[in-house]
């Protein structure tokens, strides 16, 4: 199960794909597992792709986007409690992480995950501005991300790109690059 806090979820991109080409309903278990980010549930509602949370079946988009505000809001106050109770642990002297992580073996395979990063962050710079060069052709994100996909670019997880995903890239980078 995926967490309800991250946003960049394939599985979850590619469901709502299907359910646009195939005009259904996205069925989900939970809003607040869904998503913490009020941002993202309104992104949802804004594909116009009709879901029904099981937890809320009856839900309108009222119902959604305040439970959307409170779910964001309760994400905040995670992130908080848990900060504190950390720094607590650090001013009571407790040593955070594993010390006996900290060998040979486990600083090279940071360094591999780093040099990936790094790398995917390169091909993804690239992917962010050929897809802004469609844009400003006035290309719509369907068929930018079709571009894209032909042209051999592939997201962070190495999947294919959706028009929600080259929607988030070209926000993304249409402040960073020229």
């Amino acid at each position: 199960m995926s967490s309800g806090k991250r946003n960049d979820r394939p599985q979850l991109e590619q469901a709502i794909g299907h359910a646009q080409q195939a005009g259904c309903k996205l069925l989900i278990a939970k809003l607040d597992r869904l998503s913490r980010n009020a941002r993202f549930i309104f992104m949802l509602r804004d594909t116009h792709v009709p879901f029904v949370a099981v937890d809320m079946p009856d839900a309108n988009n009222l119902t959604v986007g305040i439970m959307a505000v409170l779910a964001d809001h309760e994400r905040q106050m995670i992130s908080e409690r848990t900060k504190a109770a950390l720094q607590a642990l650090i001013a009571r002297g407790k040593q955070l992480g594993t010390p006996e992580n900290l060998n040979d073996q486990a600083r090279a395979a940071g360094q591999k995950v780093r040099r990936k990063n790094a790398y995917e962050h390169l091909n993804n710079r690239r992917a962010g501005a050929f897809a802004l060069s469609l844009f400003r052709q006035k290309m719509n994100y369907s068929e930018i991300s079709r571009q894209l996909n032909e042209h051999g670019f592939t997201t962070r997880r190495n999947c294919c790109f959706t028009h929600v995903q080259v929607k988030r890239l070209i926000e993304r980078y249409s402040t960073t690059l020229p």
